[in-house]
């Protein structure tokens, strides 16, 4: 199958169902869809979204966990030529509604259920005189759940086969005529981030940008055809989404899904299924190293590991390549960049892959500079800027924060702290966006923060990310509490817990008398874990 970064993924399904109609293309449990087959799926949910008069450019919401119709869905969002917003599935009913609010999506795809989560229920809000689906989201036409029994569980929801009923009165012709006019420079999708205020902004890339992206990042992890990738990264961020399901369209590899990470259940998968390739945040690999009954699986088929995201110890690399994976690399990036930026190569040494982050993707260029601007030599610590064909179009609706963070030469400042060798291999030091990562999953201590200011015994909030062995850090809150106000470090965790998507919700609750400051009154973050331990002795 040719290849080139001229595509839009509408014609990479195309490609893919044209060039290999009857390879598998994708597993979900007993579903088995080949490259014809995903492709007629697709083609179907583009024409209910005719008959429901979606427009190019308008945004379509998916709120669901990995699964065969997370995909359909989202494929047939592209082929309408609409924008594809996935939300957070771990996410809570205000910050979804921030995200449609924010996003104006027209309409809602969601999987109303899963993990017990009534997300439809969570998105209600007493509006008095609004119409809706959703009271309070008056942009927001339609909301569909993807449940299989024809009925939903909310009365506001059209059932999936409903939906996919409507796409009876348009012609197959028309669908495929509109995917076949989506062009490269189309927005093709909106990921929310969220900044050092805490506020998710949504990131817009095109057509272009994703499938260049992901054909420089599947040609250095050596993903290929016939590769079978198991993907546990959630759908609705850059790893599941643009590095699974796009890189596998790209290259012709089957994509075998998993919607949450359990080791017995991945063991049993990369057994049956043959898995290849795994890619996952380290936590993944930790478990999995020492999971029970390991050795009574066959999983000889496994060839490459891709991880990122966290600190990756040597000592991991080694006896993941000695015991799981004979290829392991490691990789770095963030929505606003497609979500890659740099990787390593399959031939670097353990060191070369746990230390660094590997190569910038070809075409795109790192620089790391000093405060004011200046590009430092190798092995300088400085902002890590980055420049290509990958770097986002902007925040929807924000120009002013586009332009603190892309330059009018097109660097973008990522908010990270590293150095680069004299290869051109980077290295993470540091987050000046004081953001962590939990298992995979970005944190940033000001939404936090918010929230614990928002309890009515706080008196003021500083979160900080710690060392966790099997998440890579975890989230660890310091509180002071109003005069004469009671609660508990329990309480404070549970009320986090009520509001917030759980990898946000702090491990430890520290209670203080008085925060340590600078001159200037701000609280000193980094000696707050000095001040714990101090106390603890």
């Amino acid at each position: 199958m040719p290849l080139d970064h001229s595509a839009t993924v509408p014609a990479v399904l195309a490609r893919a169902a044209d060039a290999f109609p009857d390879a598998e293309a994708l597993v979900d449990g007993d579903v088995r869809l080949t490259n014809r087959q995903l492709h007629a799926d697709a083609l179907a949910v583009t024409r209910s979204l005719l008959a429901l008069g979606v427009r190019r450019g308008e945004r379509v919401a998916l709120w669901a966990p990995n699964s065969a119709r997370w995909i359909t869905a989202a494929l047939g969002v592209l082929g309408a030529g609409a924008v594809l917003v996935p939300v957070n599935t771990r996410y809570k009913g205000d910050e979804a509604r921030w995200v449609l609010e924010r996003s104006r999506a027209r309409l809602l795809l969601v999987e109303n259920g899963f993990l017990g989560n009534d997300y439809v229920g969570m998105l209600d809000a007493v509006v008095v005189g609004e119409r809706g689906p959703v009271p309070g989201l008056p942009e927001l036409a339609h909301v569909v759940d993807l449940a299989d029994a024809d009925g939903g569980n909310t009365s506001s929801a059209t059932p999936w086969p409903a939906f996919l009923r409507l796409g009876a009165t348009v012609p197959a012709a028309d669908a495929t005529a509109r995917a076949a006019g989506v062009r490269e420079d189309d927005v093709s999708d909106v990921l929310f981030t969220s900044g050092t205020t805490g506020r998710p902004k949504g990131v817009m890339t095109t057509h272009r940008q994703n499938v260049r992206t992901y054909l420089a990042w599947s040609k250095r992890t050596g993903l290929a055809r016939g590769d079978r990738y198991l993907i546990i990264s959630p759908m609705f961020h850059c790893f599941g989404y643009k590095a699974g399901v796009l890189a596998c369209l790209l290259r012709g590899a089957t994509m075998v899904l998993q919607q949450v990470f359990d080791a017995a259940e991945t063991l049993r998968i990369v057994e049956d299924e043959s898995i290849t390739v795994l890619p996952g945040p380290p936590t993944i690999f930790t478990t999995l190293l020492d999971a029970p009954g390991r050795d009574r699986h066959d999983l000889s088929s496994l060839r490459l590991a891709v991880t990122g995201a966290a600190t990756v110890p040597v000592a991991l690399v080694t006896r993941v390549r000695a015991e799981l994976f004979p290829v392991v690399v490691t990789a770095y990036g963030l929505t606003e960049s497609c979500g890659t930026v740099t990787v390593c190569r399959a031939d670097d040494s353990d060191e070369t892959i746990a230390r660094t982050s590997g190569r910038p993707i070809d075409g795109v260029r790192v620089r790391v500079v000093d405060a004011a601007r200046r590009p430092l030599p190798a092995g300088q610590d400085g902002e890590v800027l980055v420049r290509g064909y990958n770097v986002m179009l902007g925040y929807l609706d924000d120009p002013e924060a586009t332009a603190e963070a892309v330059d009018d030469e097109g660097w973008l400042a990522t908010g990270d702290v590293g150095h680069l060798d004299e290869d051109g291999r980077l290295t993470l030091t540091g987050r000046s966006k004081e953001m962590y990562v939990v298992g995979g999953f970005n944190v940033y201590p000001a939404e936090v923060e918010q929230l614990l200011s928002r309890h009515e015994a706080v008196a003021e909030a500083a979160v900080v990310g710690v060392p966790d062995e099997r998440l890579g850090e975890v989230g660890r809150a310091y509180v002071t509490l109003r005069t004469a106000a009671e609660t508990t470090p329990a309480e404070l965790a549970g009320f986090c817990r009520a509001h917030l998507a759980n990898f946000k919700v702090p491990r430890e609750v520290v209670v203080l008398d008085t925060f340590p400051r600078n001159a200037a009154g701000k609280i000193r973050k980094t000696d707050l874990t000095d001040l714990d331990v101090q106390q603890d002795t």
